[in-house]
């Protein structure tokens, strides 16, 4: 099912039990995030503070946060539907040769492309139009935590165009609020949007900028796809959606939005310009440190005519924004596979923060292929900032912890099966050897081949008899068990 907008999923939400609405008094400073990071952690509803201090305007957060959440806002049961479509489509067989592999790709883009976004003459997003005298402050944009620089914009759909070949670009980068006018822009040097800005800057050139809030489930989750530079993030939301994504053009720069949003703020980036952004309580659990980021100038807020202030909770997982990550672990398998057929699964755990730990799960058939899979994912996009990768075998229950951490324990020889490497790193990993890049941790936990022992056998995994298993099944609450 396609939402229309964000009002629809509401409803959805709230037809099904999945949304609280708070009506008490409540402050945007600090204790909204507070309240939304235990209902998470609970995994309780998505939440609606209707009566928040000093805005006339409702704060809608904790929409995203579990994975029943995000299955529900992209309109399928399991997120693994998604994935199922797009191996269809990249299939009928998972091509096995290199250039069986290459030539599902453009048919992958093709599908993508038949979902291109469709021009619209007005939407609810411009029902209220201001040009003059407007602020971010009649907005009640949060405090997420004490130590933060300010209040942040979490959930932003930042579109840019590239001042040389004109192709549109949606990321997701948070924005701090400077004052009412203007706002930092955190983007790091590999994304679109950053790239966007350093062409313009060389050309002596303003970026235009548009900034979505409150689209459709569907376009917010595309904005943090890691989509390849030339598919762009709305005809993606399209294909998740199953319908075209409505723009409608801005009223003062020459871009287009998501028509269906809540509320749109238009403005510029100027060359040359930096200020001091952060600290923010980020995703990696602490405080990344303060820096010099570009700067957003307004030059028009539009808006629904009541609109609803839609963001996400940051911080030590798990938080909401953690399952956005789930979203693209599940969305994006078949993808990882293509280029790697020997995987099966791919499990990135939560604590993990997106990037510190992968667990893959392989079909294991030569002796050190795990060696092989680890530096091909270093290899493959994002799954380069990948700091410690797991590899074990494919009857392995990935999504347990428990059976990986007992299969770590038993199968590997640190020497013989720990690989280091170094490559770039999350410009937010504090930890790494210099501001992004940094060293990586690969551990092959599969069971070894003999020629991987020196010539020796592993040994067999303990298991009962099936019959011995299903009398005792069948048996149980005659032991007395309930």
């Amino acid at each position: 099912m396609a939402y229309k907008d964000l009002r629809e999923y509401i409803k959805s939400l709230e037809a099904t039990g999945g949304l609280l609405r708070v009506k008490i008094p409540v402050n945007s400073e600090l204790e909204i995030a507070e309240i939304s990071n235990r209902v998470t952690r609970s995994n309780g509803p998505a939440l609606l503070f209707e009566n928040v201090s000093g805005s006339k305007y409702p704060v809608l957060i904790n929409t995203f946060g579990s994975l029943e959440k995000m299955s529900h806002a992209l309109g399928v049961e399991k997120l693994d539907d998604i994935a199922k479509r797009i191996e269809e489509i990249i299939k009928p067989k998972m091509p096995d040769s290199f250039f069986g592999k290459v030539r599902s790709i453009p048919k992958l883009y093709k599908t993508f492309r038949s979902f291109k976004p469709k021009d619209v003459n007005n939407g609810v997003c411009q029902e209220i139009v201001t040009k003059n005298y407007f602020s971010l402050d009649e907005f009640p944009i949060l405090k997420y935590y004490p130590k933060d620089g300010g209040k942040y914009i979490t959930l932003p759909l930042v579109i840019t165009r590239d001042p040389e070949t004109n192709v549109r670009n949606v990321g997701m980068y948070r924005m701090q609020v400077f004052d009412g006018q203007t706002c930092g822009m955190h983007w790091h040097p590999h994304k679109d949007g950053a790239r966007h800005f350093q062409k313009a800057e060389k050309l002596g050139r303003r970026l235009a900028v548009a900034v979505a809030v409150g689209s459709d489930t569907a376009t917010t989750y595309a904005a943090t796809a890691p989509l390849p530079p030339d598919i762009d993030e709305f005809i993606f939301a399209g294909f998740l959606k199953g319908e075209p994504v409505e723009l409608v053009k801005c009223k003062t720069i020459d871009l287009e939005v998501p028509a269906n949003s809540e509320i749109i703020l238009e403005g510029y980036i100027e060359p040359g310009e930096r200020r001091v952004e952060g600290p923010f309580g980020d995703h990696t659990g602490h405080y990344s440190l303060p820096d010099k980021f570009p700067v957003f100038h307004l030059t028009c807020i539009t808006h629904r005519k009541d609109p609803i202030y839609h963001t996400v909770s940051t911080g030590i997982p798990p938080v909401e924004d953690n399952f956005l990550g789930k979203a693209t672990e599940r969305i994006f398998l078949p993808l990882v596979k293509l280029t790697i057929p020997e995987i099966v699964d791919m499990n990135l755990p939560l604590e993990g923060g997106f990037h510190n730990i992968v667990i893959f799960s392989i079909k294991k058939t030569y002796a050190w292929q795990a060696h092989k899979i680890m530096h091909a994912v270093w290899g493959l996009g994002q799954m380069m900032f990948s700091k410690i990768i797991i590899i074990v075998d494919d009857d392995i229950n990935i999504s347990s912890i428990s059976d990986v951490l007992w299969n770590l324990g038993n199968n590997i020889d640190p020497e013989r099966d720990i690989v280091t490497a170094k490559g770039p790193a999350d410009i937010l990993d504090f930890s790494s050897l210099k501001e992004g890049f940094g060293s990586k941790i690969g551990i092959d936990a599969t069971r070894k081949f003999p020629k991987e022992l020196d010539g020796r056998q592993w040994p067999e995994k303990i298991s009962q008899k099936k019959e011995i298993i299903e009398l005792v099944e069948k048996r149980w609450k005659e032991y007395g068990f309930k």
